[in-house]
């Protein structure tokens, strides 16, 4: 029973990226061009600003090592919070004729931190512990935080592309509370990363931070 009711969201899931793969391709193509324009804008930064960054890296993995205890509720706290107001400001913008270049705009700002982010772990520590930070701190919450971004983006573009189309007042409010339901969803999923950064990335790096 369990089985068919995860292959069944599974099609779910499948048919609305097939119904919304151009979309999907340009929301992706934006994200991607904003994670190579981190990595570039690191790879031609100047040696000062590189050497303060280093430094910066550097105090925050000694700090790290030397925290007996994390407050977890705090970050959680403040993580939460920032993919609410994250998940708010697309859905809002969304909402909006006007506002899908700012929802494109955040799609490029949040590839570029984690281009930047990638691009620098990798200078400072070398490719083998860069990586290795990276994963730790980084890859089990963007599993879900990246796809529900994307995937917040698209039900915007839907919105704009059904208002455009069919300029009903009835039509109107209908897409508006769809892409209001699906916003919400997709918050559910932000929180769920949330979670899943504090409890399992925190403590895996608290528990690996020696090594680095």
């Amino acid at each position: 029973m369990k089985e068919k009711k995860n292959f069944k969201q599974l099609k779910i899931i499948k048919e609305h990226i097939i119904n919304n793969k151009k979309e999907y391709c340009i929301t992706c193509l934006i994200f991607i061009v904003g994670i190579f324009s981190g990595v570039f804008f690191i790879n031609h930064i100047q040696e000062q600003p590189k050497i303060e960054m280093t430094n910066y890296l550097n105090q925050f993995i000694e700090k790290f090592k030397g925290l007996e205890s994390i407050n977890c509720i705090e970050l959680l706290k403040n993580s939460i919070l920032q993919n609410v107001i994250l998940a708010i400001s697309i859905w809002f913008f969304g909402t909006t004729v006007i506002g899908i270049p700012i929802v494109f705009g955040i799609l490029l700002y949040r590839g570029f931190c984690l281009g930047y982010t990638i691009s620098l772990c990798i200078a400072i520590m070398g490719l083998g512990k860069g990586l290795s930070f990276i994963f730790i701190t980084l890859f089990l919450q963007n599993i879900l935080l990246i796809p529900a971004i994307l995937a917040l983006a698209v039900s915007g573009v839907k919105l704009y592309k059904s208002i455009v189309k069919d300029k009903r007042k009835e039509n109107i409010k209908l897409e508006i509370l769809r892409h209001t339901i699906f916003s919400i969803i997709m918050l559910i999923v932000l929180l769920i990363a949330s979670v899943i950064e504090i409890f399992m990335s925190t403590n895996l790096l608290k528990l690996l931070i020696k090594y680095f």
